[in-house]
């Protein structure tokens, strides 16, 4: 099986590296990355694994978020150019954990009725930034997540390769041939790390929400949670947003007690034991 991962990414250095070396560790064979117009060091990170041959870096200049194409091209380029049997559409965000094994394992398991894979994701919460990386600050999730509306935080997916492929924008479902993919659901979930810092998050929001409000070609209802998000910032109440998202200490050791919190260390476990660079070419079988 060849599995190819997109990734479409803007100001990620905080999470670029850890998301790279996680996937590769865990059967991702190549990488197909678009920056859209980065200003951080993420285009140099992404270059690096250029040269060590496991990633194709492309260079997105629009900025209206036009997200279902372009992440739909590198979907496409994963067949045409890499001949992909499965592609895995991942934000920077996202770590996708097999419950087992290797993500190639997981989606080796989908029965042959299916061209695409449904993976649930779970949010970790947000602690204060006190220097350490986001990955061992942030080791609990929610038990039950949801987005910043207070709606069930949809999965994603992943598909067979196909030259028609069209990715709905969010990567949420996929079309084949004109018609919705048939789907299964894979022993895989998605660690979600959307909120690591103040920084971070304003930036996030304050850039997408921008690139959003200028595509004329979505539908409003698209991306409601960046653009009511973004309508806060507007508003000058992208602070209170923030602190909503933070947790104390001691808030997080009462959603424990109560089980509305889960701790889990499987993303400092696999990022603690991940081998030491410049080698980038490692395939583990090993789940998380």
């Amino acid at each position: 099986m060849k599995l190819v991962m997109t990734l479409l990414v803007r100001d990620e250095e905080d999470i670029l590296r850890e998301n790279l070396e996680f996937h590769l560790a865990r059967g991702v064979d190549e990488i197909i990355l678009m920056d859209n117009l980065s200003q951080d060091r993420s285009a140099s990170i992404a270059r690096e694994y250029e040269r060590a041959g496991v990633l194709q870096y492309m260079f997105q200049p629009q900025d209206d978020y036009s997200q279902g194409r372009w992440v739909t091209q590198m979907a496409r380029r994963a067949v045409d150019e890499l001949y992909a049997d499965w592609v895995i559409n991942s934000d920077a965000d996202e770590f996708w954990c097999p419950h087992a094994g290797s993500i190639k394992d997981a989606l080796a398991s989908i029965g042959p009725d299916a061209v695409a894979a449904s993976v649930e994701r779970t949010n970790f919460v947000t602690r204060i930034d006190n220097g350490e990386p986001f990955w061992r600050r942030m080791d609990v999730r929610r038990a039950v997540s949801v987005n910043a509306l207070g709606e069930p935080l949809p999965g994603k997916g992943a598909h067979r390769g196909a030259t028609d492929v069209v990715v709905a924008q969010g990567n949420h479902c996929v079309s084949v041939g004109g018609q919705l993919a048939p789907c299964a659901p894979a022993p895989i979930t998605i660690l979600h790390f959307p909120v690591r810092s103040r920084a971070q998050f304003f930036n996030k929001i304050v850039k997408g929400g921008a690139a959003y409000a200028r595509n004329t070609e979505l539908d409003y209802a698209i991306g409601k949670t960046w653009r009511h998000l973004y309508r806060l910032y507007q508003e000058d109440k992208l602070d209170q947003a923030y602190e909503m998202e933070l947790m104390t200490e001691e808030q997080i050791a009462c959603g424990l007690a109560a089980g509305v919190l889960v701790r889990d260390e499987r993303l400092i476990g696999a990022l603690t034991s991940r081998p030491h660079r410049p080698s980038l070419a490692v395939a583990s079988s090993a789940g998380c």
